[in-house]
């Protein structure tokens, strides 16, 4: 990976979204709230597909060229006029090290939910402090031509126009560009397989549903349950024509597929009476051990586990869950395990909370009591500040870089899988 010869530049932006380098001060990271100069082997050059995304209401930090002390930027240096942080929201599979750094004002709305990377600017060029988490291909930006796309899902909504799960991934394809949902019309790789509406969680960060009014959804959730039919309409021709075929419930654009056990049960039974091919996927809050364990005698094949926290309070105060707790998530992965399953666990990464001295060690104590296969390194999409708030984490706190956290991952645990993707194990 390549990494700049020299620090980068604190970047910012002015009222009306112009970005600009500011090469008196280098560019900040922050982590859980503190403020701190990225060494340069943590920055890589921003990922093509990602988007940069001014800040309004926070103003940038940098650091000094001489000493690296956090400064804070108050106003355009050059016109005097009112400024902006700037931040990345990366493409797929790259994790970030830092967030972007800056001060709320006291007028600040609360940012939309997306992840916010620090950036800088060196040699022409924007750099983000980040690592790529998994080296496949599937969600890269070079793999989708529009084009394509809007041909092949025109037409395979004009064929099945009775079908309303494969009418919903049509919005989520033409309307939202959702990579999943584009792969599925282009029958490659893993296609989505949403099936709730409804969640048995209040997840402060829930990108489907926001009922405060201070933070709308990214997307709409789906309305209907679709039938064992309409699922096998779209999950029996992918398993058996796709390369890597994985089809997989639980997606942003739902609530916890769990609570539509019976349905999926049925549509897993159907599915693996026509193909044995590709891997089916559940993508779950895995609030219902029972359920669970009904799914995988059925025929499921792996199962990815969110979650934001390996302690207790934290998982409890994000998820804020109805009648499930940390205890029974834990279970269900037992039971996976227990029947031969392969485990993921979707784990968000915030920098300054996941590498807190705390963290990591009840993630480890995770990882030796459960035994998951892999851990999804994916960035948290929600207002950095808002969250640590939401949680009540109790900082400040000792946290390690988050490459020596990926390190001490690697070392402790040398089986267990770091990536981003749900691999296709069939």
């Amino acid at each position: 990976m390549i990494h700049p010869a020299k620090q980068p530049s604190l970047v910012y932006a002015d009222a009306l979204g112009n970005i600009t380098d500011f090469q008196d001060l280098y560019a900040a990271g922050m982590s859980g709230g503190s403020f701190q100069l990225p060494p340069k082997s943590d920055f890589i050059p921003l990922p093509e597909g990602s988007e940069l995304f001014v800040l309004p209401g926070r103003l940038p930090i940098g650091c000094d060229l001489k000493t690296g002390a956090p400064l804070l930027l108050e106003e355009d240096p050059y016109s005097g006029k009112e400024i902006q942080a700037v931040a990345a929201f990366m493409s797929p599979a790259h994790t970030a090290t830092l967030n972007s750094a800056y001060q709320t004002t006291e007028s600040a709305p609360r940012l939309p939910l997306f992840a916010y990377t620090a950036v800088g600017w060196y040699d022409d060029r924007f750099w983000v402090t980040a690592f790529r988490s998994d080296n496949d291909i599937r969600q890269d930006c070079a793999q989708f031509n529009q084009a394509v796309i809007n041909a092949k899902t025109a037409k395979k909504l004009r064929d099945n126009k009775d079908n309303r799960l494969i009418q919903h991934l049509g919005k989520c394809c033409l309307t939202y560009a959702c990579p999943a949902a584009r792969n599925y019309f282009l029958g490659r790789w893993e296609a989505p397989l949403p099936t709730s509406p409804v969640c048995n969680a209040r997840c402060v960060g829930c990108i489907s549903l926001q009922k405060s009014g201070k933070c709308s959804a990214t997307q709409d959730r789906i309305q209907f349950v679709p039938t064992p039919a309409e699922i096998s309409q779209v999950a029996i021709p992918h398993l058996q024509n796709a390369e890597n075929g994985i089809v997989s419930f639980g997606q942003g654009c739902e609530g916890e597929p769990l609570l539509q056990t019976d349905t999926i049960e049925k549509a897993i039974t159907a599915i693996r009476k026509k193909t044995d091919r590709g891997t089916i996927n559940l993508n779950s809050n895995a609030s219902l051990p029972q359920s669970v364990k009904r799914l995988a005698d059925a025929g499921l094949d792996s199962l990815r586990v969110s979650i934001n926290s390996a302690q207790e309070k934290y998982h409890h105060n994000y998820y804020r869950p109805q009648n499930f707790s940390l205890s029974d998530v834990l279970e269900s992965i037992k039971v996976m395990k227990k029947e031969g399953k392969f485990v993921s666990l979707n784990y968000f990464i915030l920098p300054g909370f996941t590498n807190s001295s705390q963290e990591y060690d009840a993630l480890c104590s995770l990882l030796t009591t459960v035994k998951p296969d892999r851990i999804q390194l994916r960035n948290l999409n929600m207002d950095p500040e808002h969250y640590l708030q939401s949680i009540q984490f109790d900082y400040p706190v000792i946290s390690m870089g988050m490459r020596e956290w990926v390190a001490k991952i690697k070392a402790n645990f040398p089986k267990l899988q770091l990536g981003y993707y749900n691999p296709s194990i069939r």
